[in-house]
């Protein structure tokens, strides 16, 4: 059984962590932090889980999904403060995600800047333009982001145009 000082009611996890009651019931039902019940129903945390709170809030602010999120802390322990080997082994984790969302932005960032150069959006060689929405026939999502050929795409309309 946790020390007294160990446990915490939602309302204290809220004023500790900056998040509201509302989103660490949230986290709770989504199986990112467990909580226990007192005999009338009351939510009570161990002390720990603002370290997984405060996790939570820095993968979301770097843009990880709550299912990248969830799959992270899926390495530790949800009853109980991780170890330092623990807390090693998701950092590896994320640093991989970090390297490949930092990688992709960088990405955009050099799109975007040729962009803004023309201006028009519309340009054969700018890899966001679509016209047509050709490129929508090869699948969901922003096609040539995703590493389609633009010119496949002109190929595949030229084609079905004879």
């Amino acid at each position: 059984m946790p020390a007294k000082d160990d446990v915490l009611t939602i309302g204290e996890v809220a004023a500790r962590s900056g998040h509201a009651t509302s989103a660490i019931r949230f986290y709770e039902d989504e199986g990112l932090i467990v909580a226990a019940r007192t005999p009338a129903g009351h939510r009570t945390y161990r002390r720990h889980v603002l370290r997984r709170l405060a996790f939570i809030r820095s993968a979301q602010r770097v843009g990880l999904t709550l299912d990248e999120i969830r799959d992270l802390l899926a390495v530790l322990p949800a009853e109980r403060a991780p170890t330092k080997a623990q807390w090693g082994s998701l950092s590896r984790a994320m640093r991989r995600r970090l390297d490949a969302r930092m990688a992709e932005l960088e990405q955009l960032r050099e799109t975007l800047t040729s962009c803004i150069g023309c201006g028009c959006l519309s340009l054969r060689s700018c890899p966001l333009s679509n016209p047509g929405d050709e490129a929508a026939r090869r699948g969901a999502g922003a096609r040539y982001w995703l590493g389609d050929d633009p010119d496949d795409v002109v190929a595949d309309a030229a084609a079905r145009a004879q």
